[in-house]
């Protein structure tokens, strides 16, 4: 198994694992969350892309600094590989990059419809810091001071 950033090469596995991952959410969000219509392409060439192999693409991660801190802004893992802690290490590896950059802190949203996201987020030491709707979601902020 390995993390690395991603290349141009990666970009059909991550759109593929960023469809699989996120399909169960549809019905409940009413149309396709963000992460399925991303420009991972554009992320992939500003650096901001991680993937995971474990006998093939397992999961990615999307995050890059802004100020003081860093923004988690996606991170899947293909169904057929959750329960095995892929997601949590993909966390880390963000959580790490922070530190090694000066940011004090991670911030992400999730879309409150993602309600595993919400017990999730608080058990890695994420705290809430607000809920609001915006662009269409119900999304719901975390924060986690390094």
């Amino acid at each position: 198994m390995t993390c690395r950033p991603a290349t141009r090469t990666d970009l059909a596995d991550i759109q593929r694992c960023a469809r699989a991952a996120y399909a169960q959410y549809v019905p409940l969000i009413g149309r396709e969350p963000a992460p399925m219509v991303a420009d991972f392409a554009a992320q992939i060439d500003s650096g901001w892309v991680h993937v995971f192999h474990q006998d093939g693409l397992a999961g990615y991660i999307v995050f890059y600094p802004r100020k003081a801190d860093m923004f988690l802004e996606n991170v899947a893992v293909h169904p057929d590989a959750w329960g095995r802690g892929i997601g949590r290490q993909l966390i880390t590896l963000c959580e790490d990059a922070a530190r090694a950059q000066g940011c004090d802190t991670v911030r992400l949203y999730t879309n409150a419809a993602m309600t595993g996201n919400l017990t999730l987020y608080p058990r890695l030491g994420y705290v809430e810091t607000e809920r609001r709707r915006e662009d269409g979601f119900n999304r719901v902020y975390f924060e986690k001071r390094l």
